[in-house]
């Protein structure tokens, strides 16, 4: 057998692998959409995240539905899930960890705060304290947990869905941007339409509990989809475009910090996740053009002047995707 043909069957194989894997990911989706109504791409960014070995925060309103959907993604996933509830008294050690004295053993031992969990419902971040709030840095970015000197690692698979309510602000701290560049997406459910809303309230009588939902996945699968997705083909005209929007984004007339290097790789990992549910071996420019806003505005602060004349991180990422050329004639692999 020639080495191109090789070439050929291996790449023949792969798609096949990752057009299963991907399927198998729909399923997910399908199951959770029997608790959750007509929120099917807020979803499907959730998934994207995990699949992407990112976090998640979400922006919205008390009661629309954040607890019940990163619920219904672990029972669908068969995950680990714990909650915590950030209140300005919670400590670093209430969500890390801490040590225990063993009367038994005479010595101190390390007993694992939430933080240690598959899926993590961070719930109201930005009510607790700013050295709180720091205790999740190094779990968000290193997946791991440094108490006494002794490094713990966090459970695989690990995702974290904070949320924050974007309308009351006493008695909160906002996120700095330090956290904030560690969350990959930043999304907002919003209030459903009156045909999904009278949906739910249908449901809420005689429909399907998050209780009642069956795994349909495992978090073995959960790995190997990562996997999968990690090697789908970027080609090197998108490297390009993503590089030109973040760089642009440095440059804007309105903008007083933009996006980092690592606002850069999430938008590429994020990428190789959409495309990996789209059942695809590489990535499209819609793909890019359809997560920036979600993963980009978030990393960026702009001047106060454009604030006060109501620009948003969002105006001006459309401004950039106006003025950058999409590459044309990108191909898979």
């Amino acid at each position: 057998m020639s080495g191109a043909q090789s070439e050929i069957d291996i790449a023949v194989t792969r798609s096949q692998v990752s057009a299963a894997a991907s399927a198998s990911a729909e399923r997910v989706l399908e199951n959770v959409s029997k608790v959750i109504v007509g929120k099917a791409d807020v979803v499907r960014l959730c998934l994207v995240a995990i699949i992407a070995r990112g976090h998640v925060l979400l922006e919205d309103v008390p009661g629309v539905g954040k607890t019940v959907m990163v619920r219904a993604l672990s029972r669908s996933l068969d995950c680990e899930f714990k909650r915590i509830q950030f209140t300005p008294d919670l400590l670093p050690s209430d969500v890390t960890g801490t040590s225990i004295f063993n009367q038994r053993s005479g010595d101190f031992e390390y007993r694992e705060g939430p933080i240690f969990s598959q899926i993590v419902l961070a719930d109201e971040i930005n009510r607790t304290s700013p050295k709180t709030q720091a205790a999740l840095l190094e779990a968000l970015e290193e997946r791991s947990v440094s108490f006494d000197g002794v490094t713990h690692e966090l459970p695989s698979p690990f995702f974290v869905l904070a949320t924050q309510n974007p309308i009351e602000y006493e008695g909160t701290f906002p996120l700095p941007e330090a956290q904030l560049d560690r969350f990959l997406l930043k999304l907002a459910i919003g209030y459903p339409s009156p045909e999904d809303e009278l949906e739910v309230l249908l449901r809420g009588t005689t429909g399907v509990r998050v209780d009642d939902l069956q795994p349909v996945a495992r978090p073995e699968d959960l790995i190997a989809w990562q996997t999968e997705a990690a090697q789908v083909h970027i080609d090197p005209s998108l490297y390009a475009y993503m590089v030109e929007i973040v760089q642009k984004t440095r440059r804007h007339a309105k903008v007083y910090l933009g996006v980092s290097p690592r606002g850069g790789l999430a938008l590429a990992r994020a990428a190789q996740a959409v495309a990996f549910l789209s059942q695809r071996t590489y990535i499209l420019p819609d793909d890019v053009k359809m997560l920036c806003k979600h993963v980009l505005a978030h990393r960026m602060m702009l001047h106060p002047e454009a604030r006060f004349q109501g620009v948003t991180p969002h105006d001006v990422i459309d401004d950039i995707l106006r003025d950058t050329a999409v590459p044309v004639g990108v191909a898979g692999k």
